[in-house]
């Protein structure tokens, strides 16, 4: 900014009167809202939005959010197309590699990498510090909107995974029910005494599924993540451009031979499991998220919650650690409209946004001020899905080749448990596939 001498005192003064402001500003999160809200638009714009299509609430919540903002903001029209989840990632990148992206477009936080990498996305490090209340969003979720010191996504909802145990197994055996407090939380070696107990495979019941099998690379893996990081491991260097020195350390290695110790050693885990195996009665002890609550509540009425069965913090190693990142919503590099992109972003993604949305759809909120605003998520069971999240949430590896290091983790879990191969080959191959696809990622984008 340009500046004469006479005009000195005058900005000193400004600034001690803005610095005075800024230190009394006791405003809440939804009067933040409405404060950035008076931005004039003087011309009609029009703005494209992409997004994978979700379930009917996660559809309906879009619809009535955009509906609303452009009630707010009627020269600001929001045209949404939403994809099939299975064709989403494709279309989206095809359209970036094209060169002809859509203004907005959601994207699933492990990915965020490889968009920023490709300068597909517009920073909104600055946006944030603006007028984007970060202060809100727990800095483990920033964390995973975040590549090399910028933030690239705003965040919406969060995801969460907990244990699941049948408590009336656990009451036959005479076991202790574990706490419900997220900060406390069985050890794992705990968790195994149980499985032991609970584990009758000879009537088809098994003591624990410790990571929901062996299903696609995303799925297993996000399950999967958070057992190394338990132990004290890691997967990669925190700018993830290499695994060597992080899957082969001995914490990772240890969190590997448990996990697959429970399968071939104690065998209290299957290979295999029934469909629906924890509500059909056929399994002691499950890790799922917070969708199973209601489709247990749907689906099997006569297993309910609080008699059969109850939830507890997932297990922890040396230390406590979950899976987080979910679904953000980013602005591309190319949009010609990108003040107003991020007047829809920061709406969608603030107080009263995130508090419609999970009015409709009861996700978890990315923000602090609207997860207090609901009972529900302050209360048993909930609650834990949420506090794990605000306290010992990590987001997964940060990394241009997220999808090759996904695959790699659930090809090295397979083959130390499924096919019994030497843990030390085994992690050095994973180590071998992860760094490969990443020097080949930067010779490709050289």
């Amino acid at each position: 900014m340009r500046r004469n001498n006479c005009a000195i005192a005058l900005w000193i003064t400004l600034g001690i009167i803005l610095l005075t402001g800024c230190m009394k500003d006791n405003s809440t999160p939804a009067e933040k809202d409405r404060q950035q809200e008076k931005v004039e638009i003087e011309r009609p714009v029009t703005l494209t939005f992409w997004r994978n299509s979700g379930n009917k609430a996660e559809n309906a919540a879009y619809n009535h959010l955009i509906a609303s903002f452009m009630e707010k903001h009627p020269l600001i029209k929001i045209e949404m197309m939403p994809f099939p989840y299975s064709d989403y990632d494709t279309k989206l990148r095809t359209s970036v590699a094209a060169g002809n992206p859509p203004d907005i477009m959601a994207i699933d936080a492990p990915n965020l990498a490889s968009y920023a990498e490709a300068g597909a996305l517009l920073p909104l490090t600055g946006n944030f510090k603006r007028n984007g209340y970060i202060e809100d969003i727990p800095q483990t979720t920033i964390d995973g909107y975040t590549y090399r010191q910028n933030i690239y996504l705003a965040p919406l909802t969060e995801s969460s995974i907990a244990m699941f145990y049948n408590k009336k197994m656990f009451e036959a055996a005479g076991l202790p029910l574990p706490p419900r407090n997220p900060d406390e939380a069985w050890t794992w070696e705990q968790v195994l005494e149980a499985a032991k107990k609970i584990n009758d495979p000879a009537n088809g019941i098994y003591g624990i599924d410790p990571a929901q099998g062996f299903q696609n690379a995303g799925a297993t893996a996000y399950f999967k993540y958070p057992i190394i990081w338990q132990f004290g491991g890691e997967v990669m260097n925190p700018e993830g451009t290499t695994a060597k020195g992080y899957l082969d350390s001995p914490e990772t290695k240890r969190a590997l031979a448990f996990y697959a110790g429970l399968f071939t050693k104690y065998k209290v885990a299957s290979f295999e499991y029934p469909v629906d195996a924890f509500p059909n009665r056929k399994l002691g002890i499950t890790i799922d998220g917070t969708w199973s609550l209601s489709h247990i509540a749907e689906n099997f009425p006569d297993f309910k919650l609080g008699e059969d069965f109850d939830v507890a913090p997932l297990p922890k190693g040396s230390r406590q650690a979950v899976a987080n990142g979910s679904w953000g919503l980013g602005i591309s590099a190319e949009s010609k409209h990108p003040e107003e992109a991020w007047m829809f972003v920061n709406w969608m993604t603030s107080y009263d946004g995130m508090k419609m949305y999970t009015s409709i759809t009861r996700d978890i909120p990315a923000r602090y001020s609207v997860a207090k605003e609901f009972t529900e998520l302050n209360e048993y069971p909930k609650n834990i899905f949420v506090i794990q999240n605000q306290k010992y949430g990590r987001p997964r590896p940060i990394t241009p080749v997220f999808p090759q290091v996904s695959e790699a983790v659930k090809k090295l879990f397979e083959e130390i448990t499924l096919e019994k191969r030497n843990l030390d080959d085994a992690v050095q191959a994973a180590i071998s596939t992860i760094d490969k696809a990443y020097a080949d990622s930067q010779a490709i984008s050289k």
